[in-house]
């Protein structure tokens, strides 16, 4: 029995322990639930909302699976807490974050779950990784582009990191 394959984008972050390491071991749990295709760039970047923490590194990977919206998030939260995610405050210091930005062309909104990501139309850190593997990858509340998308937000403070 076949299973349709969903088109989906992530976005991933660290602020604490090695960041880097952190990204690497987040999508080496990914590839065992979704078949990724395309990674950005890492780019460091300033905190949003709480500011007195650690800068972020931050990227978005495109891939497909065959979970569920609501069972790939399910997948994702164990993911981050295999990780060391532990449960804290808004936009609090964490060692990975990993948010569902976009599932297929699907507007989704129900307690746990918000399909595109609610904030993803303005923050630069998940814009500027998205246009780089996707720029014409359509925001189906806005029916924008991220490229579109990215021109209406500032870009200050976000620099690529070069490969190791």
């Amino acid at each position: 029995m076949s299973k349709t394959a969903h088109h989906i984008y992530l976005a991933l972050g660290s602020n604490i322990g090695d960041r880097q390491a952190n990204l690497s071991l987040a999508l080496q749990r990914l590839r065992e639930i979704v078949d990724i295709d395309k990674i950005s760039s890492v780019y460091e970047t300033e905190p949003v909302g709480y500011l007195d923490q650690p800068r972020f590194l931050n990227m978005v990977c495109y891939g497909q699976t065959a979970s569920s919206p609501h069972e790939l998030l399910r997948k994702i939260r164990a993911i981050e807490k295999a990780l060391g995610r532990e449960p804290s405050f808004r936009n609090a210091p964490r060692p990975i974050d990993i948010d569902i930005l976009l599932y297929d062309n699907l507007c989704l909104e129900t307690e746990h779950l918000t399909i595109p990501h609610p904030h993803m139309s303005e923050r630069a850190f998940v814009l500027v990784p998205l246009v780089e593997i996707a720029p014409t990858v359509v925001e189906p509340r806005s029916g924008k582009t991220a490229q579109e998308l990215l021109l209406a937000v500032p870009q200050e403070g976000i620099s690529q990191k070069p490969l190791p």
